[in-house]
């Protein structure tokens, strides 16, 4: 006997929407937030977004989805849009990239899990909880930033401060707390817009009583901490400091250490800087990073070709070039000054923190069987001092904080730099390996972090981009470009550099203090997680409705 199941045709049907109810969420909140992740930065650069990027999921949090469709969704969102910000890494390595984005994809999504489980407790408290719950969260994306740069070595590389790099009067706060302030605010304000909307739309109020005070505090910390301290800039007394010749040789990095190229790109090197000595009439010229293809002290012919160099134009070198200490057992990757009849000066600044995989390979017993991505035999050897290297001028001497390759994106190694004496800070680098995406323009928004946080102008040499420099309040004064517009080319430009004299010899109170703002906010964080805990429940259940 078998029994059949009888079509019913005068059966109401189900949509796809009633059969899985929460799929409208899970596809507006994965599509909006890999959006949200991408678009702020370079090479969109759409910072004004930053505003926007957390509502998607936080709106989706506050309607307490299923905790693991969450989870998967907003990682899945993550991981997409760190694919396509890193994408210029495909250059390096398609492994590197496929490992990189998931892992911090991952540790981003430690704070969309938090927010998940917070903000539905949030509903129905007293508002003295739910203001404190949302700027505990606030202050948790500063942790998770922090912990983004010190992990297996760190690599901080855009944090949600970096999408501000254009908007000045954003970036002011960072003199005071650090860039993680910036991050700080954006958040905060997510999620008060996120809290005014869920209130408006969702929560079923009319009239006033659609008056979200997370929005009010989130709009008195955003403009207490820009609008304030924007006058900061006003009154400036700037005064010329130098003015520097930027050499910008743009050598492809397949020809950059094979030998048979290594004259081709020593002449390159030699005209461009002739013509920038005598177009321009600078009082010093700055290359990129490792832009010698001879190692000095290593082989004595690149010392002597240097002096010879810096003896044709008259003026200081500040060259990005590898060298060996004395026994050839150790090799770093450094910076030197040559002077005119005097030859290279000592010591060099060393660089501090090494690429993983491109200048050492990471523990080497257990990874020993990778290669680095960069043709240079054995590991390098980092640097242990931030000491200014002392440029001197005809009339003066100015004190350049050394910062190499993507040393600009670790907040510590700048302050280091200017606690020393630095009197400019000083960013020389290749990122000819990434490309002509968005890589060079991602890693210029770092500097101007760093020259805000430090209240130091800062001048960036590339190899092919991006080079120019920065002013203490993060206006960017110059940048080089060709006749389309763009910053990858071959070439060299003199650029003024002046100081505003208010802050010369003096310190931020963030170069002074340091990450003060960090363990802070671990207390802001710890505190509202207790508070959600021990106050009074909800006086109703969050509404699951879709």
């Amino acid at each position: 006997m078998s029994s059949s199941v009888q079509f019913d045709p005068y059966a109401p049907r189900t949509t796809i929407w009633q059969r899985h109810p929460h799929l409208g969420w899970t596809l507006a909140v994965f599509l909006l937030t890999a959006a949200l992740t991408f678009i702020p930065f370079p090479p969109v650069d759409a910072g004004d977004s930053a505003f926007a990027m957390l509502i998607p999921a936080v709106l989706w949090a506050y309607r307490a989805p299923p905790f693991r469709l969450y989870a998967w969704t907003v990682w899945a969102a993550q991981v997409v849009g760190w694919l396509v910000l890193l994408e210029w890494l495909h250059h390096v390595s398609w492994v590197g990239l496929f490992l990189l984005a998931p892992f911090i994809g991952s540790i981003v999504t430690l704070w969309f899990l938090a927010a998940r489980w917070m903000l539905p407790c949030l509903l129905g408290r007293p508002a003295v909880v739910r203001i404190t719950g949302i700027l505990g969260l606030a202050a948790l994306w500063v942790l998770i930033e922090w912990f983004r740069g010190w992990i297996f070595g760190g690599f901080p590389w855009l944090p949600l401060a970096a999408s501000q790099w254009k908007m000045p009067i954003m970036l002011q706060m960072s003199a005071y707390v650090g860039a993680w302030g910036i991050s700080f605010v954006l958040v905060t304000f997510n999620l008060g817009a996120g809290a005014y909307a869920h209130r408006a739309f969702f929560e079923g109020v009319t009239g006033l009583k659609k008056r979200s005070p997370e929005f009010s505090v989130a709009l008195l910390v955003l403009m207490g901490s820009t609008f304030t301290l924007i006058g900061d800039t006003y009154g400036q007394h700037r005064q010329p400091l130098m003015k520097v010749a930027l050499v910008q040789p743009f050598i492809p990095q397949g020809e950059k250490w094979d030998p048979e190229h290594a004259r081709d790109i020593l002449t390159t090197i030699a005209r461009l800087t002739v013509d920038a000595n005598d177009s321009g009439a600078p009082d010093a010229i700055i290359w990129p990073e490792a832009v010698m293809p001879w190692a000095v002290r290593h082989d004595p012919a690149a010392g002597q070709w240097l002096t010879a160099l810096a003896n044709r134009t008259g003026k200081p070198l500040v060259a990005g070039t590898v060298y060996s200490d004395e026994s050839d057992e150790r090799w770093y990757n450094g910076a030197f000054i040559i002077n005119p009849g005097r030859g290279l000066q000592e010591p060099p600044y060393a660089k501090r923190k090494l690429v993983p995989f491109g200048e050492f390979v990471p523990f080497r017993p257990l990874l020993g069987w990778i290669e680095k991505f960069a043709p240079i035999g054995g590991d390098f050897t980092p640097g242990d001092s931030p000491a200014p290297l002392p440029l001197k001028l005809k009339t003066k001497e100015v004190r350049l904080g050394m910062l190499i390759c993507y040393e600009d994106i670790f907040p510590s190694l700048a302050r280091s730099a200017t606690r020393t004496g630095a009197d400019v800070l000083t960013v020389i680098t290749n990122d000819g390996w990434f490309g002509r995406g968005g890589a060079a323009y991602q890693h210029a928004a770092h500097s101007v972090l760093r020259a805000v946080e430090n209240r130091r102008p800062l001048i960036r040499c590339g190899n092919g981009g991006w080079s120019g420099w920065i002013d203490e309040y993060g206006r960017i004064r110059s940048v080089m470009l060709d006749e389309e517009g763009s910053v990858y080319f071959r070439g060299s430009q003199s650029v003024t550099v002046s100081v505003d004299t208010r802050w010369s010899g003096r310190e931020s109170p963030y170069t002074r203090l340091g990450d003060w703002f960090v363990p802070l906010c671990a207390g802001i964080a710890a505190f509202a997680y207790a508070l959600v805990l021990l106050s009074n429940p909800p006086r109703r259940e969050p509404d699951r409705a879709v």
